[in-house]
């Protein structure tokens, strides 16, 4: 069992990590429905497009001309680009998510995967944990991220973790990411087990996250060597779980892990019993009275 001593500092840090900024968030609505959240700045740039949004003391809206996901789409394309232009967004990726009331729904609009967090839409992503069984003690790959990655450069993540776009399913995710990050082939990245789900909300410089993450365990031979084959991971490492705890729980140096992959492996060390459910981890479970804002996570 890891010590306590180690579990007091990831609750430290994720507790810092995901603390709400206490900004005022004005929602992003479609038929009644929040699909986005901005604070006051964005949402009065947002003003200027005013062919395009209607900005209310209360919300968000589109112009009435705009009422189907084709129109929407288009006129958030142009938004996007502007955006862009202004530096106000990360890297162009030209790659869309889907934007739906649930993962699967028929979408509101598609949105820019740059221009996600400005709107403080839901995404969705896959993770993967890949993990060695070994005599005695099981271990876990970290990825090192590209410094060129425009999220989180140079920092560890999961050995396997990428958002799902457009018309993508979660297990065709899986399978894409397993091959560009770690040259796992579809075969064995077909063996990865759905674990859960993990959810973030955080605010962070270009925006709003609220992500969706499907969490999936990936048992690895133990003569299998990751290899990033797209430029994205530059390294990989192999831990034992209390390593892992660790590293999870630092903050600063060069091996600190993403909040997003921080949460997805504290998942995995508490099902497999290396950590015992404690009630500082449980309260972080709550999102604070009030706010948009919680992060969840499988606790059986």
């Amino acid at each position: 069992m890891i010590e306590a001593a180690i579990v007091t500092a990831i609750c430290a840090r994720l507790t810092s990590a995901l603390a709400p900024s206490g900004e005022p968030l004005r929602p992003l609505r479609v038929d009644d429905h929040a699909a986005g959240w901005l604070n006051a700045h964005r949402a009065a740039r947002l003003a200027a497009f005013a062919d395009i949004f209607r900005i209310d003391d209360d919300a968000i809206r589109f112009v009435p001309s705009l009422s189907n996901a084709q129109a929407r789409t288009e006129a958030l394309d142009g938004v996007a680009r502007v955006l862009a232009a202004e530096g106000a967004l990360t890297a162009w990726r030209d790659e869309r998510y889907a934007i739906a009331p649930r993962f699967g729904a028929p979408p509101w609009f598609l949105l820019e995967r740059a221009a996600a967090r400005y709107f403080g839409v839901r995404t969705y992503a896959a993770h993967v944990n890949g993990l060695v069984d070994g005599e005695g003690a099981a271990s876990m790959w970290f990825a090192r991220r590209s410094a060129a990655k425009p999220i989180d450069p140079g920092m560890l993540d999961n050995l396997v973790g990428g958002g799902i776009a457009a018309g993508h399913t979660i297990a065709e995710t899986v399978i894409k990411e397993s091959w560009e990050e770690a040259g796992i082939d579809a075969a064995l990245a077909g063996r990865a087990r759905h674990a859960g789900t993990v959810d973030v909300r955080r605010m962070q410089p270009d925006g709003l996250q609220r992500e969706t993450i499907f969490v999936h365990d990936l048992a690895l031979p133990r003569d299998f060597t990751p290899g990033g084959q797209d430029g994205e991971v530059v390294g990989h490492r192999l831990v034992d779980l209390e390593t892992a705890a660790r590293l999870i729980a630092n903050d600063s140096g060069p091996d600190v892990v993403t909040v997003d992959a921080s949460l997805v492996v504290l998942d995995c060390l508490l099902r497999r019993g290396a950590i015992a459910a404690d009630p500082r981890l449980r309260a972080l479970a709550a999102p604070p009275a009030g706010a948009p804002w919680s992060i969840v996570y499988n606790l059986e």
